[in-house]
């Protein structure tokens, strides 16, 4: 079986849609050549980055390194574009679904300590569960392996996002819903089986979500510029984020952290990530034994907040999130020791993809620099078939419609984007790194599309 990992949620990253996506780990047959040397190294993430910076206008700070030391850490672009501040390697990012690996950890230390089991039924620490949550346990949220509907990929979730709110409020928008599935019976990834975690963590602790992972892991490891997001704190060098439109940078739009809780609410640094990365070499926190258990893959080769895949002949454990303003990527390959973080103050912004890249210089692997993508005239009867819906997930259905000669795209109730044509049936859009191939069938009709971001590929029949 190749180590293609059906990250449902990443769709929502593609074109800004959504919130807290999943960056996929797939499996790439490139071979890496010999390593090259840091100096080697440090020279082409110049020009990649340059690249990237050039035509993708990246945002953020890349950190890439080896036996825990640093190859390259460096900034690119604003932290804040209204007062000049650039990104720094200390600037402090929303890391949106890689928030999950730490609500991970904070399972596996309670584990650990005899407050809980991973095999425990979930309603032994939530209030008035519905019966049919009765035999999920732990363990199946931790997998996305529950069918706990995706509360950010309902309809309203746009609407929502930025209202402040609890876990009761916020659970009772999803708990009487069906199940998409039987219990254990696939993988779908499930921001509402984090937030439900993020309950349970605090009912085996007696503590809040935010004081249980600060007591616990950001201060014994000396992630000193990491913890759960407030608006209202100061928090130094805190990165303001953006989203990218045909004009230029905006402001992105507001979301409240209780919103995403402990699906997304976490914010970090390269420089405190990289300390969290070589922490899990070591039993700082946990055994052996519970790591091991973290890092096994499940369905879809995922783990507990991780994506367990493999990469350039070699095992990868990473994992991307996505929230207003903000994209992020860790990816970790143990049998080398190399470490490579992609964090940016863009939504939307192409930090798996970028990640990939690095970690295919640092191995000596086959890598393409960014370019700009040229657009070309489509005639009008063609665009016509293009016409319709395609579904993406259970939930989510890219709406694609002709409109005074141009081709949108639009989820749901979020904004239309615009797809402009690179042949006759590939598109892209020119404010997120992503695009769309539409697939005919022998007798030229439109029966789907293949939507590419990050260098993952998810089909979606036409509806």
């Amino acid at each position: 079986m190749t180590q293609k990992l059906k990250i449902a949620n990443r769709i929502s990253a593609v074109v800004a849609f959504c919130l807290l996506l999943v960056a996929q780990v797939s499996a790439q047959t490139a071979a890496a050549g010999s390593a090259p040397s840091a100096q080697e190294i440090t020279r082409k993430v110049d020009e990649y980055m340059s690249a990237a910076v050039r035509v993708n206008h990246y945002s953020g700070a890349v950190l890439l390194a080896r036996d825990g030391q640093p190859i390259v850490s460096r900034g690119y672009g604003m932290a804040n574009f209204e007062h000049g501040v650039p990104n720094t390697p200390q600037t402090v990012f929303r890391l949106g679904s890689v928030t999950k690996q730490f609500t991970g950890m904070a399972i596996v230390l309670l584990q650990e300590r005899g407050k809980l089991s991973v095999n425990d039924p979930i309603c032994k620490y939530l209030s008035d569960c519905p019966q049919a949550w009765q035999p999920i346990t732990i363990k199946n949220l931790l997998t996305h392996t529950a069918g706990i509907p995706n509360y950010t990929e309902f309809p309203d979730f746009m609407k929502t996002a930025a209202v402040e709110t609890n876990a009761i409020e916020l659970t009772n928008r999803f708990r009487d819903k069906p199940l998409q599935f039987a219990l254990g019976e696939k993988y779908a990834y499930s921001n509402s089986g984090y937030y439900l975690l993020g309950t349970i963590i605090e009912r085996a602790s007696g503590k809040s979500y935010a004081d249980f992972l600060q007591e616990n892991i950001f201060t014994p490891l000396g992630m000193k510029q990491s913890g759960y997001d407030n608006p209202v704190r100061i928090i130094k060098n805190r990165a303001a984020g953006y989203a990218r439109t045909s004009d230029g940078f905006i402001n992105a739009a507001p979301i409240s952290m209780s919103t995403a809780y402990s699906a997304g609410a976490l914010y970090s640094t390269v420089e405190d990530l990289l300390l969290w990365d070589q922490a899990l070499y070591t039993e700082k926190l946990v055994t052996r034994k519970s790591l091991d258990e973290a890092f096994t893959p499940f369905k879809s080769s995922y783990g507990y907040g991780w994506s367990i895949g493999k990469r350039y002949d070699r095992q990868v454990i990473a994992h991307g999130g996505g929230i207003f303003g903000f994209s992020s990527y860790i990816a970790r390959y143990p049998a080398d020791r190399v470490t490579v973080v992609v964090l940016s103050n863009v939504e939307g912004a192409p930090s798996g993809e970028i990640a990939n890249n690095l970690s295919a210089i640092v191995f000596g692997a086959p890598y393409e620099i960014p370019a700009e993508r040229k657009e070309i005239k489509v005639a009008a009867k063609t665009l016509e078939k293009y016409v319709g819906k395609y579904q993406l997930t259970p939930q989510l259905v890219l709406n694609v419609t002709l409109e005074e000669g141009k081709l949108l795209a639009q989820v749901s109730t979020q904004p239309k984007l615009e797809l402009f044509a690179e042949s006759e049936t590939v598109f892209f859009f020119k404010t997120v790194n992503a695009q769309v191939t539409f697939i005919l069938s022998a007798q030229g009709e439109v029966t789907g599309i293949v939507f590419r971001q990050g260098g993952s590929d998810i089909p979606a029949k036409k509806m």
